[in-house]
């Protein structure tokens, strides 16, 4: 009798141990086909995803704007394209909100309409402001037409995006060595020329999986932003156009502290 108890005590301690212990069950088979899944489907991360919104939303806004500069002025649309882009940040800069100026021009002796103080090389400095972003990519167009350091530009083929990106940067249109570099990524990254071909009549092949990008992308996106190394509360309100404030508000915060990783709301 007493072995019989002392078996149910061992059965029944048993049993209990085991109830205890969580189990996770993998296959094989699966982790194989959702990795696969992503890689064929080109997913990406939602920071990646809102700047394609972005950017093709730029692009569908200013590109007939672009050709017809390039019609007009002679001026690459793809690099037109490029430049509002870079020096914009798409449309959302702070220059590019408060003042029309998507090509950070500034104001120089010649300028006599409106202007905006903002730091940049050097503290409050004087860009141009504009009524309306057509007369910033106008501008932008007589700009580089009317000064004798850009006339070499203007003898390169209208097709050669990467010439004319690496030609801005010897005239001394920017300072960042990298520029040319900058430039040519977002016209191949958005197939940019193929703006080029229209205006000059080429035949061009557009990659379909990348007109697919934005329909996706807006599915997905979210009102929040990943924390980046790097990055300080300043430089993030200042992308999104929101104040410190508030984007303290907006995440609950009582100090300008920030982890990588952390997941800031700013919609």
């Amino acid at each position: 009798m007493i072995k019989k108890i002392a078996l149910v005590f061992v059965v029944f301690l048993l049993v209990g141990c085991h109830t205890k212990k969580s189990v996770i069950v993998t296959k094989k088979d699966d982790r194989y086909n959702s990795s696969k899944y992503k890689n064929q489907s080109g997913s990406t991360s939602t920071k990646q995803l809102s700047t394609n919104v972005v950017v093709y939303g730029y692009i569908a806004n200013y590109k007939e704007v672009a050709m017809n500069n390039m019609k007009s002025y002679g001026i690459p649309a793809s690099i037109i394209l490029a430049q509002g882009i870079l020096e914009s940040g798409a449309g959302r800069g702070t220059l590019a909100v408060t003042a029309n100026n998507h090509f950070g021009i500034k104001c120089h002796n010649d300028w006599t309409g409106e202007s905006v103080l903002q730091d940049d090389d050097a503290a409050q400095e004087c860009f141009r402001k504009y009524n309306d972003p057509a007369e910033s990519f106008k501008d932008h167009a007589t700009f580089l037409t009317g000064r004798n350091r850009y006339a070499s530009l203007f003898e390169l083929p209208k097709d050669d995006y990467e010439a004319w990106a690496k030609g801005l940067r010897l005239a001394g249109y920017a300072t960042d060595p990298n520029y040319p570099e900058k430039l040519i990524s977002y016209i191949e990254r958005y197939e940019l020329y193929q703006y080029d071909n229209q205006v000059l009549g080429k035949k061009y092949a557009i990659n379909k999986k990348k007109i697919e990008t934005p329909v996706l992308a807006e599915n997905q996106i979210k009102g929040d932003y990943e924390v980046q190394k790097g990055d300080t509360l300043f430089s993030i309100a200042k992308k999104f156009n929101l104040s410190l404030e508030e984007v303290k508000q907006k995440n609950n915060m009582i100090d300008n502290t920030l982890y990588v990783g952390q997941k800031l709301r700013l919609k």
